[in-house]
C-alpha cells in the first residue's frame, strides 16, 4: 500500500522503474490508499487479519485480508519531552526536528545535535557517525572539516538493489536548471543473468552532469546486482570531483555490472 510516490526523496525516474520490476515480479501495489485500521480475524501461524484502508485523494474506504501486515511508519525525533525548550532550542514545530547551520551548531551556540534529528539531513547511521566524528575533531582536535551532507551514497535493498549518491535528476534540474545539466543513461543485462535468459534490459545506469563545471558528476544512480558495492566506489571519485571525461578515459572491467558506468 502506497501512500502517494515510491521511494520519496529519491530519484523518480529509477524509482519508477523499481515499481515497475516489483510489479512483473507478481507485488500488486495499492495506491493512494492509507490503513486506518487492522483486525484479526483467525489466529494462527499465518492467522488472518481484515485491513481498511481509506484514499489519501477522496472517500473511497477499500479492505482486504491477509496473513501478514507491516506498516512502515517511519521515525519519530521524539525531542519534544527532553527539556529543549528550557535551553531555548528550537525545533521544528511539525516535525520535531532540529534545524542546525553547516557545523551541526543549534541557534543555542554552545548546543550541538546530529543524526537522524537534523532538519533536512538524510537519516543514515553512516551519516551521523561521520558527522559525529569531525564536530568531536573541530571541537576539540583543531579541525576544520564539515560533513558532507550531499555526495552520500546510499542503497535502497529493493529486489532490484538500487545504489545513489549526489542529486536526483529532479534536484538536478531544480538547482542548475535543466539546460546546464546532462544526462547520460543506459539499461544493461549482467553477464550473470544472461544464462537464465533473466530479465533483459531490466537494469539501469544514469549519471547527472553539471555542464557549467566541466560536466562535472553531480549525481549517480545504479539499479542492478550489488549496486550498493559499485555506488561505494564510485562516490569517492565523486568526492574528489570526477568529470565526465575522466570517467570517460577510465579503462572498464570486463565483465562486470560497473563497466556500464564507465
Amino acid at each position: 500500500m502506497v501512500r502517494s510516490i515510491l521511494l520519496r526523496g529519491f530519484d523518480q525516474d529509477i524509482a519508477n522503474k523499481i515499481g515497475e520490476y516489483m510489479e512483473e515480479h507478481g507485488i500488486n501495489f495499492i495506491r493512494e490508499f492509507v490503513p486506518i485500521k487492522v483486525e484479526q480475524i483467525e489466529e494462527g501461524t499465518p492467522g488472518r487479519l481484515k485491513v481498511t484502508a481509506k484514499s489519501t485523494t477522496g472517500n473511497q474506504i477499500i479492505e482486504g485480508e491477509y496473513n501478514t501486515v507491516l506498516l512502515a511508519i517511519g521515525r519519530d525525533p521524539c525531542t519534544r519531552k527532553i527539556g529543549l525548550d528550557k535551553v531555548g532550542v528550537k525545533i521544528n514545530e511539525k516535525t520535531g526536528k532540529i534545524p542546525v547551520n553547516d557545523e551541526e551548531q543549534t541557534n543555542v551556540p554552545y548546543i550541538y545535535a546530529v543524526g537522524d534529528i537534523l532538519q533536512d539531513k538524510l537519516e543514515l547511521t553512516p551519516v551521523a557517525i561521520q558527522a559525529g566524528r569531525l564536530l568531536v575533531q573541530r571541537l576539540y582536535a583543531g579541525a576544520t572539516s564539515k560533513c558532507d551532507y550531499l555526495n552520500v551514497p546510499t542503497t535502497v535493498f529493493t529486489p532490484l538493489e538500487y545504489g545513489a549518491c549526489g542529486y536526483s535528476e529532479e534536484t538536478a534540474v531544480e538547482k542548475f536548471g535543466a539546460e546546464n545539466i546532462e544526462v547520460y543513461h543506459s539499461h544493461f543485462w549482467p553477464l550473470e543473468w544472461t544464462v537464465p535468459s533473466r530479465d533483459n534490459n531490466k537494469c539501469y545506469a544514469k549519471i547527472i552532469c553539471n555542464i557549467q563545471d566541466k560536466e562535472r558528476i553531480i549525481g549517480f544512480h545504479v539499479l542492478g546486482p550489488n549496486a550498493g558495492e559499485i555506488t561505494q566506489g564510485f562516490a569517492a571519485a565523486m568526492k574528489c570531483g570526477v568529470t565526465k571525461e575522466q570517467l570517460d578515459s577510465t579503462v572498464g572491467i570486463h565483465p562486470v555490472c560497473a563497466e556500464v558506468c564507465i
